[in-house]
């Protein structure tokens, strides 16, 4: 375990970018020998490229809690609801086992998507260790999170190849 205070990162924004930050992060903390745990929120699927290639990051494991499928804000299902507390509850545990750096991915969105009470989430991660170096990811942070956090960057699209309809490409987008 790390000997330095961990903080809280806080990723949100409305464009691209906030789980490849996080992630970015993993890569810096496993070239120095950090061990890391990764914990995707209302994310079920196993073919995204950066998953792939963390895999084979030492010392870094990925979690996923979520459906295959896209979960739609206006269309939740009870398992989604399911998928995220049981997500809060392994984050719960996990924070127990030396971990040095925690990515709490799309977490933000399960609490914009009401799958997981921001209250609940303020509390798990008031709850961290000292050490543990955690970071947040998702669309529009409440301001409890914001206010938690020790670094914000709100992730602002300037300009995105979507406005013009190309879709997302593989090895590039996901």
């Amino acid at each position: 375990m790390s000997s330095h205070a961990g903080l809280v990162h806080l990723y949100t924004g409305p464009s691209k970018g906030k789980t490849t930050a996080a992630l970015g992060l993993a890569v810096r903390a496993s070239g120095h020998g950090r061990r890391i745990l990764i914990i995707q929120f209302m994310k079920g699927r196993t073919d995204y490229g950066e998953l792939r290639a963390l895999r084979f990051l030492p010392s870094t494991e990925i979690v996923q809690f979520g459906q295959p499928d896209f979960v739609f804000k206006d269309n939740i299902q009870p398992k989604d609801r399911e998928e995220a507390a049981r997500g809060l509850a392994f984050v719960r545990e996990a924070m127990k086992e030396g971990y040095d750096l925690l990515i709490l991915d799309e977490i933000v969105c399960a609490v914009d998507f009401g799958l997981l009470e921001v209250a609940a989430v303020v509390d798990c991660v008031r709850s961290k260790p000292a050490g543990l170096e955690l970071v947040m990811t998702g669309r529009n942070a409440p301001p409890a999170l914001i206010d938690l956090a020790d670094y914000v960057t709100n992730m602002q699209e300037i300009k995105h190849p979507y406005t013009k309809g190309i879709q997302a490409r593989e090895g590039v987008e996901y």
